[in-house]
């Protein structure tokens, strides 16, 4: 006699994620029986925004906990290069951790720089776990107002 078994859609999502993240060399999520979450563990890449404005553009990524030392940044061959390290707190005997959600260790984020930035004149501020990154525009790339007679 055969059983039937419930299709579970998501589950079909968790294995093809699974397979992927083992393809990639990423560590999947993992869960107990009953889908429920037991840990994730993600590869540590901070949050980045991009804004353009008339004179440049401005990269922000957050960088909590993390000093000043401890972060690079680079712009070689046309690439921003921001790299860096989140050191895990050094375990005390009186404290028991029960979740660690949040990544530690080394990472690297890079980006294309933008068509007409120039990358000579880049430079970074880091305050309050923020980095900004400045990539001012080139003479060449900022727009001008050409007023055009109609005869």
């Amino acid at each position: 006699m055969n059983a039937l078994t419930r299709w579970d859609p998501f589950k079909e999502m968790e294995d093809l994620q699974s397979r992927f993240a083992r393809l990639f060399g990423l560590t999947p999520a993992r869960t107990e029986n009953g889908g429920k979450e037991l840990m994730t563990i993600t590869e540590w890449a901070p949050s980045v925004d991009i804004i353009e404005d008339d004179k440049e553009w401005l990269v922000k990524a957050d960088l909590p906990e993390i000093k000043k030392e401890d972060v690079k940044v680079t712009v070689e061959n046309g690439v921003l290069t921001i790299t860096g390290e989140r050191k895990f707190e050094k375990e005390e005997k009186d404290k028991k951790y029960h979740r660690i959600e949040r990544s530690y260790g080394s990472f690297t984020r890079s980006f294309m720089l933008p068509d007409g930035a120039d990358g000579v004149k880049v430079n970074a501020e880091f305050k309050d776990g923020v980095l900004k990154v400045h990539l001012p525009k080139s003479e060449k790339a900022k727009p001008k107002a050409v007023e055009v007679k109609v005869a």
